[in-house]
């Protein structure tokens, strides 16, 4: 008689797997302050702090996903990454208005929880973290069975920051003849990959036997975290834009103030090779610079009596660079010449 009973694990949903799953999330990203041990994971909802040492606190919320790069991850059977890029997406946004990220919830649709492959996933969201400065708070992981073909997947991210009132970054700070640079981004991070994996397709490349590709296409996204926001508490950036889909003119447009322009040269802009590679494959310039970042993954607005102050705080493979300055006009954004894709 008990075999004829209906039961949740019948339906394709085991709460087993996902309590098992919850109870490492708990273990790998609980926080230790002093000889306490904080955990917020498991209950009905997290629970954090302000920093006591702001004046004028206003709470900055950001959300996003990864897109189709998971595609590319179930394809190489490697999840950790994508992990990063999920807090990368998110936190990047916030540190546009000066925020310190103070934590990060994660959401997981899944057909079937997969154990191996969503331990590897949280292992990169809780590095992701510790690159951010921020804590993974709680989160939620639901089996849906008719909604996902087997081994499929969908993951986002949810991210909140604080920041004192007076170091809000915002464009009423941008004045003519400021400079724009370009902070090199390390490479796609999670934009354009439905185009990329259609190139990939028509094409009949096999990426599993193309170690450039197989590098390059997992590759995670830079987290500027750390590099912004001391820039923000030294007072040296004006404005700032995180370069994702829609490319450079999409995202410097939104912190331009009316009757300004950003104009970017394009022949100084430094791209990479995953991007060459892409524009040799039949990509048009407009495409290309609509579609990916092609090299430049942020962009700050300066004073210009400040770009050696601001280098310093970065690495030499991020080192910021100029690619323009803030003129007068209608546009918000002039593109002027052309990427050297052959440099």
């Amino acid at each position: 008689m008990k075999k004829n009973l209906f039961t949740y694990k019948k339906s394709g949903v085991n709460i087993r797997a996902a309590d098992k799953f919850i109870k490492f999330i708990s273990n790998i990203s609980s926080e230790k302050k002093g000889n306490k041990k904080l955990n917020n994971i498991g209950g009905f909802g997290s629970i954090s702090n302000l920093p006591g040492n702001i004046k004028n606190p206003k709470i900055v919320a950001c959300t996003d996903g990864v897109g189709t790069k998971i595609e590319i991850a179930n394809l190489l059977n490697k999840y950790d990454t994508i992990g990063i890029d999920l807090v990368a997406m998110s936190v990047n946004d916030l540190i546009v208005q000066g925020a310190k990220p103070l934590f990060f919830l994660d959401y997981i649709s899944i057909n079937k929880i997969d154990l191996k492959k969503m331990k590897s996933l949280i292992k990169g969201i809780v590095k992701g973290c510790n690159i951010s400065q921020c804590s993974l708070v709680g989160g939620e992981t639901a089996e849906m069975p008719d909604t996902y073909e087997k081994g499929k997947f969908d993951i986002a991210g949810f991210a909140v920051g604080v920041v004192d009132g007076k170091n809000l970054l915002s464009k009423k700070k941008i004045k003519k003849n400021d400079l724009i640079l370009a902070v090199p981004s390390s490479g796609l991070h999670s934009n354009g990959f439905s185009l990329v994996r259609y190139l990939i397709k028509k094409k009949k490349i096999n990426i599993k036997k193309n170690n450039f590709l197989k590098n390059e296409l997992i590759k995670p996204t830079k987290i500027y975290v750390k590099e912004i926001l001391n820039l923000n508490k030294r007072k040296l950036l004006k404005s700032c834009a995180n370069i994702t889909g829609g490319g450079l003119v999409d995202n410097i447009s939104r912190i331009i103030p009316d009757k300004l322009s950003a104009e970017i040269d394009l022949n100084k802009v430094k791209t990479l090779r995953i991007f060459k590679w892409l524009k040799k494959n039949n990509i048009s310039d407009r495409e290309m610079l609509k579609t990916f970042n092609c090299g430049v993954g942020f962009c700050l607005i300066i004073n210009s009596k400040n770009i050696k102050k601001i280098q310093k705080y970065f690495s030499k493979k991020h080192k910021p660079y100029i690619i323009g300055k803030i003129g007068a006009g209608k546009s918000k954004v002039k593109l002027n010449g052309y990427i050297n894709w052959l440099q």
